[in-house]
């Protein structure tokens, strides 16, 4: 068997005998590599052309060497998400706290705006698909960093690494504010003069109770992070999904049980807000940092095309018909979060908000698994398991707290979302994309579609410009009309 292999890689069969065998299959997988363009797993590169070959190395190997250094065969995990799984994982990373703020967008942007919705869709669709395909040609590349830096070296990744932090950061601030204002809607009438109770300790500040309670849920959800399969947490992503169908349903309700008559009219186009509410309007299909890692998890990667589409049509119909239904039942009173302007003793709007509430404990893992992966690679291999799960806790424990903190000092939904939909998603979702597929398809790429790639990213750059200066304007100005209140 040795001396097949031999042959293959080119060492003559009379010095086959005399080479360590490490070091034979060392420069058989090396060799083996150059020709195998289908490496399909997130953590190790798996190549399926040479697989039955790659056990018959090792099994035979761990017979004739069991005692000298063998080859880590037990270090694989091989890809095992399915198609319904992709699908699961993607529609669940999509809907969250887009369906929640696209009807108040709606109402303030005239119903001409669900164009630009309809558009960005497309627009960051299309962009997972290059995502895609810019993991079919560099097979090593196993996240949404590994593509910067195929693309732009270590400098790209650095400067995507900043950008994916902070969308992460901003994102998981956003789901806990969401958190915080529902959860105190849920408990109002439980709990007497809320405003007032505040529970003191010798180090701690005062908190408040809806301080309190947001504490409580954000700590229940903590261990939701540490999961890293995404096969695994997909039963995570779909109680997303099933979350959203309920606050969908919840809505739908009210038209015809809650007393709300869906006779508001929507104007038609206010320009002067557009800016600001693309960046809620962007962030409603933000989850790009994820695709990376449901591509190089699934089981048959011909078939992202297929998740893609399917996903985010489900998501886009989703989004387009629950911002025409709360824009037509509320009106111009509607709030940013469309689960506050419900009826408040409607037994559809406590499920409502439950569901709103529950939602953050079904995203946080899917949000935290980029940034569990990559500190995973950091970690010195030479760390033991139990040292590298203490470190892991430890930052996850520090990073949870700043957004927590953050997430009680601006309690100001919109404009939080719109600010991180315009300065981060929007470069995330299809600037950054684009380029890294002009890049990397460089020699290849047509003229037309050089074209289209490069207005995508100009269009990207105006809009996010436009949005960032526009929602942070808004953001410093709701900050000081509070301050003026207190």
């Amino acid at each position: 068997m040795w001396n097949k292999i031999c042959k293959g890689i080119g060492i003559k069969s009379n010095k086959c005998s005399s080479q360590n065998k490490n070091q034979i299959a060392s420069e058989y997988y090396s060799s083996s590599s150059r020709i195998c363009e289908a490496c399909v797993e997130e953590s190790q590169i798996v190549c399926k052309c040479n697989h039955q070959n790659e056990n018959e190395i090792h099994h035979h190997h761990h017979h004739d060497n069991n005692d000298n250094g063998t080859i880590n065969n037990g270090s694989h995990h091989h890809a095992n998400s399915s198609f319904a799984h992709a699908v699961i994982n993607m529609t669940g990373m999509l809907i969250g706290l887009g369906q929640l703020s696209v009807p108040y967008a709606l109402e303030n942007g005239g119903w001409c705006s669900v164009f630009l919705l309809l558009l960005l869709g497309i627009i960051c669709a299309y962009s997972c698909l290059l995502l895609g395909k810019c993991l079919e040609k560099s097979p090593k590349s196993r996240s949404y960093s590994d593509i910067g830096e195929e693309a732009f070296g270590g400098k790209g990744k650095a400067i995507v690494g900043v950008f994916i932090y902070l969308e992460i950061f901003m994102t998981l601030v956003s789901y806990t504010i969401s958190l915080h204002d529902n959860i105190i809607t849920v408990f109002k009438g439980v709990i007497i003069d809320h405003n007032r109770v505040q529970l003191k300790f010798p180090i701690w500040a005062k908190l408040s109770t809806s301080h309190l309670l947001t504490t409580i849920a954000v700590l229940v959800a903590l261990p939701s992070l540490w999961l890293k399969n995404l096969s695994s947490i997909s039963f995570l992503s779909f109680g997303g999904i099933l979350m959203s169908a309920v606050i969908f349903s919840s809505v739908a309700s009210t038209a015809i049980f809650g007393g709300v008559r869906p006779d508001h009219k929507i104007p038609v186009l206010q320009i002067y807000n557009i800016p600001a509410i693309s960046g809620l309007y962007i962030f409603s299909y933000a989850g790009h940092i994820v695709f990376p890692n449901l591509y190089v998890a699934m089981k048959d990667p011909s078939k992202f095309t297929k998740v893609t589409v399917v996903s985010f049509s489900l998501v886009t119909t989703l989004y387009t018909v629950v911002a025409f239904l709360g824009a037509k039942l509320f009106g111009p009173q509607i709030n940013p979060q469309i689960t506050l302007s419900m009826p408040p003793h409607f037994i559809g709007t406590k499920i409502a908000l439950w569901a709103t509430v529950l939602t953050p404990i079904t995203k946080y893992a899917l949000e935290f698994a980029p940034f569990a992966i990559q500190l995973e690679h950091a970690l010195p291999s030479s760390m033991t398991t139990r040292a590298k799960l203490i470190t892991r806790g430890f930052l996850g424990s520090f990073f949870l707290l700043l957004i927590l903190t953050l997430a009680l000092s601006l309690p100001y939904f919109q404009h939080v979302l719109a600010l991180t939909g315009s300065l981060l998603s929007t470069a995330i979702c299809f600037i950054l994309p684009c380029a890294f597929y002009i890049k990397i398809y460089w020699a290849h790429i047509s003229k037309p579609v050089l074209a289209l790639n490069l207005f995508l990213i100009g269009f990207g750059i105006s809009l996010g410009l436009l949005g960032t200066a526009s929602s942070t304007k808004m953001l410093i100005q709701t900050m000081k009309r509070a301050h003026h209140l207190t």
